[in-house]
């Protein structure tokens, strides 16, 4: 962008130092390969974002037509611009500062990747997290076909809990210190991440898991089981 603008309007180098100025490379020498590598990632990445992306470079257009709207950096790159009267009365219809602000589009599409590809994995960690607890979650069904129900339950209530982990991320906040389930719960709720009917039904998930982890007035059964992992389930599937 310092290299646009500079060739554009020369006075701007009075308030530069030498050594920025040094720094600074010729637009045409960086642009065509900058194009060509950013085109070639946005087809991949972002491909909704080609079309505007070209047509800030180029695009078809009668000389008539040539105004600062449809001024492209084709246009800059071989030094057109346009006016209309002669003499005195000569006006500037378009010329090279015209493309400063196609060029800017362009940088924020290429910025805007970063973002996509942030996107990207963050979906790739959500799908994968995804596979791990539905592969848990049919292992600790496994478990309660064949009556194994306080290991069942204590692996349910593990994959609760790593699920709440991360939305305790997903909301950028910090998890507790001596992280149990309840104590996960109950800091969701008071960080308003949780409504009350969320709250309870969560606890309710909490009372039978630590009935299959710990020894209680009754031992848990298969239909205990079964309920915490449908909760479970939608435990996964709703809260974020």
């Amino acid at each position: 962008m310092d290299a646009m603008i500079l060739e554009t309007f020369p006075a701007d180098k009075k308030k530069m130092s030498a050594e920025k100025l040094a720094s600074v490379p010729r637009f045409i020498d960086g642009y065509q390969s900058w194009y060509s590598e950013a085109l070639s990632i946005l087809s991949q990445l972002l491909p909704t974002r080609v079309n505007d992306f070209k047509e800030y470079y180029s695009f078809k257009k009668q000389a008539k037509d040539f105004s600062p709207l449809n001024y492209t950096i084709s246009d800059y790159l071989h030094g057109m611009s346009a006016t209309r009267g002669y003499g005195l009365e000569e006006k500037k219809i378009a010329g090279p500062d015209a493309a400063i602000p196609k060029f800017k589009q362009q940088l924020e599409i290429v910025k805007s990747l970063q973002r996509r590809f942030e996107s990207s994995l963050f979906d790739v960690r959500a799908v994968a997290q995804a596979d791990l607890y539905d592969n848990e979650l049919e292992a600790a069904a496994d478990l309660n076909r064949n009556g194994f129900f306080r290991a069942a339950g204590a692996l349910a209530g593990v994959v609760l809990e790593g699920h709440l982990h991360g939305v305790f991320s997903n909301h950028s906040l910090t998890v507790p210190k001596k992280a149990t389930l309840g104590v996960l719960i109950e800091d969701l709720k008071r960080n308003d991440v949780l409504d009350i009917p969320t709250w309870r039904f969560l606890q309710h998930l909490t009372d039978i898991r630590n009935l299959c982890d710990h020894k209680l007035d009754r031992e848990p059964t298969s239909e205990d089981v079964i309920g915490l992992l449908d909760g479970v389930k939608k435990a996964i599937k709703t809260i974020y």
